[in-house]
């Protein structure tokens, strides 16, 4: 359901196919006119050697002649659909059809196409099932009628509830007289970064892509300014960015030289994807992807997901110069640093038909993308789809009308909160050119509700700003939710996803690691109520401690409980990393209930853990120790809820070194 492609196809039909399978002995015309009968061949010799104006003024000559001239009408509907007039096209296909029915029926065929790029969904339908009724018709356009029929029959009925889409321009900011498309945002929604094509001074009529930057100041976004660094003689285009803004994967694309547009860019393929670093506020020199992500073919739209652990990109095969086989593809970071073997996804994502401008929401679960093969409007529409329990993704929901039209809709970008979305859109109204807009999400096609953790990490004595390793965890299954680390300024940004327990965890070597939790169980995600926490981290010394935050235990009992699992994990890769370290193992209760049992419980507890090192990562028992000192040493006095509940802990100090 490609216009571009509809027009083509019967552009390419005019006077062929009128001499075949019709009703009529060989050599035969629907008229009789010898006048019109020779104005119409006339037209069919110039349509032939490329003389369109002249064949078109023939065939009118001819239908003054006989209106009823059923060939001459196709001929001339087909000329108007290749010059983007539908409303003629419509009009004589029409005409053709009311002369006789019968007469051939690939009429219905294209006169239904002329009627569903004008968006006549109802219409549309009616006429693709009529031609499907006949009896003598090619297997090949059978296939497309049906496929046709499958997104009029959609769009016939979704047309009737318009969901209400208002766009607003994003401002003078972001937009100017060029064009500006492809947005990407940071995750806390306060730098916006989009592509704008940007005038050659020294060739007239050509435009150089490049990244800009805004950053909102209370509602409003700043004037944007180019990025240094990334910008070079070629073209860049389609951002991402991770969610603290520290990464940024782009496409960048050859000339026909070969030419990436700067010295070091060297790419496997037409478009290849690249990244580059802030350091210092700067952005570093970009680098290539690598060959597992880039091939000789194209490789474009980047989308990296908040978790710092996965890259979607659009991957197209090339084939006599043309791009065929475009769809969706994902590769993850493993443990090495490196990008697994993209894997492509599957069908409620891909289909036959091309997709393109993918988007991985900052929750995590929730894919938006275009594509042409899913029922829809026509042409490329935006979908979305949402991950599964089982990691798989769900069928692929259209975002709906008047979002969606018969023409190509793609670049959309949800902001983090989830409730305002951006696209571009060359309407009325704007700067010039593409605009960038922003409009209301519906309730039903929003991402799921998040909010975020920032701060700021640094050395406990001396109050320097330190570079760590940040994880968040799911204390439900212990699995890594989010892999990031803090700059040199020590500063840290993460998205978290309503609805469940987390561990933080930081680490740096010579340190302590240090852990926390949050927990949103039945809590309603609030974005405009981040988490804001500043981690000191201890170095490795003797006498230095550290409370292991994410220990649970069932009210006055020792066992382990299953969401400690990641915690003990971190304690045992600590122990592992720093090989020559004695530790001991301290229970602490409040000061409630009986001090004997409560000397039995600390010690207890100290002993599960100590139990759970060594069995599961097979520490030797000479390094550790545990000892259950009850209320004797609380951290703060006893006398409320809250204070007895942080008195009740586990940690471990150190030994020796």
């Amino acid at each position: 359901m490609f216009t571009r492609y509809i027009i083509s196809l019967l552009f390419v039909f005019a006077f062929t196919y009128v001499k075949s399978q019709k009703p009529l002995p060989p050599g035969q015309y629907s008229s009789t006119n010898k006048k019109a009968i020779k104005f119409y061949e006339q037209g069919e010799k110039y349509f032939q050697v490329k003389r369109d104006a002249e064949a078109e003024k023939e065939l009118e000559k001819a239908l003054k002649e006989d209106d009823k001239f059923i060939e001459a009408h196709m001929a001339y509907a087909q000329i108007q659909a290749g010059k983007g007039k539908l409303d003629l096209a419509e009009f004589h296909y029409k005409k053709a059809i009311d002369v006789n029915p019968k007469f051939y029926s690939r009429m219905f065929f294209d006169y239904a196409l002329v009627l569903f790029m004008q968006a006549k969904y109802a219409d549309a339908k009616a006429n693709f099932e009529t031609y499907l009724k006949f009896e003598r018709i090619s297997p090949a356009t059978k296939e497309e009628a049906l496929f046709y029929l499958k997104h009029a029959t959609f769009a016939a009925e979704a047309i009737k509830k318009p969901k209400p889409f208002k766009l607003i321009n994003a401002g003078k900011g972001i937009n100017s007289e060029n064009n500006e498309y492809f947005p990407a945002i940071t995750g806390d929604g306060k730098q916006f970064l989009f592509t704008r094509a940007v005038p050659i001074e020294e060739a007239k009529g050509m435009f150089n892509e490049d990244f800009f930057t805004s950053k909102k100041v209370e509602n409003d976004w700043q004037t944007a300014y180019p990025i240094l660094n990334i910008n070079s003689l070629g073209n860049e285009g389609a951002p991402s960015l991770s969610a603290d803004g520290n990464i940024m994967f782009f496409a960048s694309c050859s000339d026909e030289f070969g030419d990436y547009g700067a010295q070091d860019r060297k790419g496997y393929g037409s478009c290849d994807i690249f990244y580059a670093q802030k350091v210092n506020g700067k952005w570093s020199r970009p680098r290539n992807a690598g060959s597992t992500i880039n091939t000789s073919h194209w490789e474009t739209q980047p989308s990296f997901s908040s978790d710092g652990k996965t890259l979607y990109f659009v991957r197209g095969i090339i084939s006599r110069g043309n791009i065929k086989e475009q769809d969706i593809y994902m590769s993850t970071i493993g443990a090495d640093g490196k990008f697994s073997v993209p894997v492509k996804l599957g069908d409620n994502i891909n289909t036959p038909y091309r997709e393109e401008s993918v988007f991985i929401h900052p929750d995590n679960q929730t894919l938006y993308f275009s594509s042409e093969g899913h029922p829809g409007f026509g042409s490329l529409d935006i979908f979305m789809s949402k991950r599964q329990a089982d990691g798989s993704w769900g069928p692929a929901i259209n975002l709906g009308y008047p979002l969606n039209t018969v023409q190509d809709e793609n670049s959309l970008l949800v902001g983090p909160e989830g409730n305002i979305a951006y696209l571009a859109s060359n309407r009325e109204g704007g700067y010039g050119g593409l605009d960038i807009y922003q409009f209301e999400m519906p309730e039903d096609v929003r991402p799921e509700k998040i909010t975020y953790t920032k701060g700021k990490i640094y050395n406990a004595k001396t109050k320097e700003p330190l570079e760590a390793n940040f994880e968040l965890i799911d204390l439900s299954n212990s699995e890594t939710v989010t892999q990031s680390f803090s700059g040199i300024d020590g500063q840290f940004f993460v998205t978290l996803t309503a609805n469940k327990n987390y561990m933080v965890n930081v680490n740096r070597p010579g340190f302590l690691f240090y852990s926390d939790n949050f927990s949103l169980k039945g809590i309603e995600a609030d974005f405009n109520k981040p988490f804001v926490i500043d981690i000191p981290l201890q170095s490795i010394d003797t006498g230095s401690t550290v409370e292991l935050k994410n220990i649970f235990f069932d009210v006055n009992k020792w066992d382990l409980k299953p969401e400690s699992k990641a915690e003990l994990n971190k304690l045992i890769d600590f122990l592992t990393k720093n090989p020559t370290l004695k530790i001991e193992l301290g229970g602490h209760t409040d000061n409630s209930g009986d001090k004997k049992f409560n000397q039995t419980l600390s010690a207890n507890r100290a002993k599960s853990v100590y139990d759970y090192v060594i069995v599961n990562g097979k520490i030797p028992a000479n390094r550790m120790s545990f000892k259950g000192y009850a209320e004797t040493r609380p951290k703060v006095p006893n006398d409320s809820p809250e204070n007895k509940a942080k008195n009740r802990r586990t940690e471990f100090k150190v030994i020796s070194k």
